[in-house]
């Protein structure tokens, strides 16, 4: 078996897609797609955001944000907040169909199309422009619930970033079972 190299490239599977939601100052909405950002430690996140982006200067003054994530239903309106800055574009949730209520839990939008929302407490900005959050709560709509009452992954229907090709791909499929199927080799 044959490797290729392709060099130092930034591919990483997967990556979510991330819509942060964040109130400015004068508790106008905004959404942007953030493709870096993951789980940082127990009940934290960390979102990878550029100093210049709205998003970012909303965030610390409101110390609060929310990440949605986008889902199959949704590929282009979470495609058009993150092509288009709401430094530029003022509107950008209105022409992209989402709708937001304030959180019941931090001073930050949900965006009401998207089914499941971490809703989090700024911790703290590291200096290299790393945002950290706690997550304060996690909601989901009823749609995409399972029979036991949890997300129903299948339903949710998140999508993740090709760095690759470019591309947003539908995430669901059970292939396994976590912390279980390895047992079978002890």
């Amino acid at each position: 078996m044959m490797r290729k190299n392709f060099g130092s490239k930034t591919w990483f599977y997967p990556l979510p897609v991330l819509i942060v939601g964040s109130y400015d100052e004068s508790g106008k909405a905004n959404a942007m797609n953030a493709a870096w950002g993951g789980i940082y430690d127990t009940n934290h996140v960390m979102l990878c955001l550029s100093a210049g982006h709205r998003t970012a200067k909303n965030i610390k003054a409101k110390g609060a944000f929310t990440v949605s994530f986008a889902d199959a239903d949704h590929v282009v309106a979470a495609d058009y907040v993150g092509i288009v800055s709401a430094n530029n574009i003022s509107d950008k949730l209105e022409k992209a169909g989402f709708t937001t209520e304030k959180s019941s839990f931090v001073d930050a939008p949900i965006i009401c199309e998207l089914p499941m929302a971490l809703e989090c407490r700024l911790v703290r900005v590291n200096e290299d422009g790393v945002f950290i959050g706690e997550i304060i709560n996690v909601s989901a709509d009823e749609r995409v619930l399972g029979e036991d009452g949890l997300i129903d992954a299948s339903k949710l229907r998140a999508i993740s970033f090709d760095p690759v090709h470019n591309d947003y791909l539908v995430l669901g499929e059970k292939v396994g079972n976590a912390f279980q199927d390895g047992t079978a080799m002890k």
